[in-house]
């Protein structure tokens, strides 16, 4: 008999690969930049594409820039995306359509061991809910995939004004999905936001962040919860 009733995922870093830096502090996107390029018709040299890089990685380091990022709502992120390509000197154009880009769910692989691992879960009889702090929809990207049938429930920052470590949107997720904290597992990658999911009163499983779609880390999960692989 499974040890939960359900498990509460993050979705960047955890179930995909991002193809950007969640947040300004981790700007080394240069697929990204050289996508958006290309996408719009400009110059995608290598020189180039440092260059973009480059000014935003020295943006990010500015303490008015740090201070404003939020996921509370749409409005929220992109008030902070406009301060931090603003202080890289990025013109407006550029700007718009680097946001498009890092607006877009596709593009954010998902590692090989997501798809088993959440049929497992289903197969046992739990209940998976992904819990992100995001400014966009990311539902699109579960469906475009077929991983959809397997999550019975969203929790998107954007759309509550919440976002995580704060226990309310823990208590909210699982509210969505009918279970007590103590009846839950919280699995991300990242101590500051997920493991305030302890707070909250739910057991927590912290991975290394993904950097390759074949990282296999998702057994631990199946693990923690009584089930074997």
């Amino acid at each position: 008999m499974p040890y939960f009733e359900a498990v509460l995922f993050d979705w960047v870093g955890t179930l995909v690969v991002p193809k950007w830096g969640p947040v300004p502090e981790r700007p080394k996107g240069a697929p990204w930049i050289a996508r958006t390029l290309l996408r719009i018709g400009r110059d995608a040299s290598e020189t180039e594409i440092r260059r973009i890089s480059e000014a935003l990685s020295e943006a990010s380091k500015r303490p008015e820039v740090a201070g404003r990022w939020s996921d509370v709502s749409a409005a929220a992120h992109r008030e902070g995306y406009d301060t931090w390509v603003r202080a890289a000197a990025i013109d407006p154009d550029l700007a718009d359509a680097l946001y498009t880009t890092l607006s877009d769910p596709a593009g954010n692989p998902f590692a090989t061991d997501v798809a088993p691992t959440l049929a497992a879960l289903k197969a046992a009889g739990l209940k998976v809910a992904v819990i992100s702090d995001i400014h966009f929809d990311l539902r699109p990207a579960f469906e475009a995939t077929g991983l959809d049938a397997y999550v019975d429930s969203y929790a998107l920052s954007f759309e509550h004004g919440l976002c995580k470590p704060d226990p309310a949107f823990f208590d909210l997720a699982l509210d969505r999905l009918g279970v007590r904290p103590d009846e839950a597992l919280m699995v991300g990658d990242r101590s500051a936001p997920d493991g305030g999911a302890v707070e909250a009163g739910l057991a927590t499983l912290l991975l290394p962040p993904l950097t390759r779609t074949t990282e296999e880390r998702l057994h631990l999960v199946l693990g923690a919860c009584g089930l074997s692989r």
